[in-house]
Formats: C-alpha cells, structure tokens, sequence
C-alpha cells in the first residue's frame, strides 16, 4: 500500500505489495505465495492456532510446489499461534534451506525467537528481520550456500 499526502508518496507498507504474477494458493492456516521454483512467501490468517493437520497441509504444499533445496520468506503481519505439537513440528523438513521472518513489533519478535529456540530434530537456518526488503535480500544470498 502507498501513501500518498497532497500527491506526493510518502510511505510504502512493506507488509502489502503488488504480487499480481506470483502464485497465491489458501490453506487453512492462511496463504502462501510461491515467489519463484525454490521460495515461498508465507502469511499466517490473523488469530489461527496452527495445528498439526495445518502443519502437515503446509508440509505437503512445500513438497509438492518448491524445489528440493527451497527457502521460505514468512511474514507475521497478523498475530497467531501454535499447539505445543505444531511447534515441534513445523518446518522440520530437510527440503527448507533457510526461513527469513519478517516482524513488525517486539511481541512478534520475541514469539518468533521463542520457537527457534525451541528443541527439534532439523536446525533451522533463520534469520529474524524487521523489514521484507531485508529479508528477501538474506534469503537471495542463501540460494546457492
């Protein structure tokens, strides 16, 4: 979204761009917008508790729709939250070559770091950015690491 004041830009929500070329595909934990053959963009539905089934439709799609090596671009513009299951669970796929968060307050921040620190099987490659410009330049540079 710009903003405009008398005629002249003034701001850009980073959050809302023009996507009109990208596939967007629902689930029910909210959309994905495949970004190219290895990266996807990901926005949580405001509110969802994301559950297992939730995790293994997401798992699916990645499997089905993103190259071997993919990297995952997730936006936390709503808040929402995971089952203790869910937490261990997502993301835990040897195809993710690297997640780059996007966050746009300090409770986001703070959940975001909470389930990185959070034991599993698969170590995660992430990195936490407050801005999606940021974020697609990381995961670009994690492309051919």
């Amino acid at each position: 979204m710009i903003f405009l004041l008398q005629g002249r830009v003034i701001g850009v929500d980073e959050r809302m761009t023009d996507r009109t070329l990208d596939t967007e595909t629902v689930l029910k934990m909210g959309r994905i917008i495949k970004l190219s053959d290895d990266m996807a963009e990901v926005i949580v539905d405001e509110g969802v508790v994301i559950d297992m089934a939730m995790v293994r439709e997401y798992h699916e799609w990645i499997q089905n729709n993103l190259s071997n090596s993919c990297r995952l671009l997730i936006n936390k513009t709503h808040p929402y939250a995971y089952s203790f299951d869910a937490q261990k669970e997502i993301a835990n796929l040897d195809q993710i070559r690297a997640m780059a968060v996007v966050v746009y307050n300090r409770i986001s921040e703070v959940t975001t770091r909470d389930l990185v620190a959070f034991p599993r099987a698969h170590e995660w490659n992430i990195q936490i950015f407050d801005s999606r410009h940021d974020a697609l330049l990381w995961l670009e540079g994690q492309k051919d690491s």
